[in-house]
């Protein structure tokens, strides 16, 4: 069930946010637009309350439930600059904004980004870990939640990668050629 949930909300997050920007652009409705926009965290609450409920209820945490979790987490850590930056896009194919700057390639600007990035990232992890803490105290139970613990390791490994990946571009700075 969780994985449906999990499936939906992302589903979800997409149709919520391409109706918001379609309110907001096609339709001219700009209120409207902003309304849905604001709407996304509802999407988050309706995974995280289902997996609540689930374990609730009894049910043994599995991986889905980890993923529940991570889901909520990154999308709390990304969402916003991912509002805006299909927000960007939606304005200059739709209403005539100015084209979006693409990521910066190279050099001191790039490392800024992978940085940026990396704390994005950190967020996520943070969030989904914490998620994780209070889904293993809701369980009350070591023998029904040993899946979730899992997933600390898993943020932990996300989290080096994008540490490795934001230090490397500082060491070693992309030039052009």
């Amino acid at each position: 069930m969780i994985v449906t949930v999990v499936v939906a909300g992302e589903v979800g997050f997409w149709l919520v946010l391409a109706a918001g920007l379609a309110a907001r652009y096609l339709l001219g409705l700009r209120r409207l637009g902003a309304a849905l926009l604001l709407g996304l965290p509802l999407v988050d609450l309706v995974v995280v309350g289902a997996t609540v409920l689930d374990l609730r209820h009894g049910a043994t945490a599995s991986a889905t439930h980890g993923l529940a979790a991570a889901y909520v987490g990154f999308t709390a850590a990304y969402g916003h600059s991912l509002v805006r930056w299909a927000d960007a896009r939606a304005a200059h194919r739709f209403a005539g904004g100015p084209k979006p700057p693409g990521a910066p390639k190279y050099g001191r600007a790039r490392a800024v980004h992978e940085w940026r990035i990396f704390g994005r990232t950190l967020l996520g992890a943070a969030v989904t870990v914490a998620l994780i803490a209070a889904m293993i105290l809701l369980a009350g139970d070591s023998d029904r939640s040993d899946a979730l613990t899992a997933w600390y390791l898993r943020m932990a490994w996300v989290t080096g990668v994008s540490l490795v990946v934001a230090a490397s571009y500082t060491v070693f700075p992309k030039q052009p050629r």
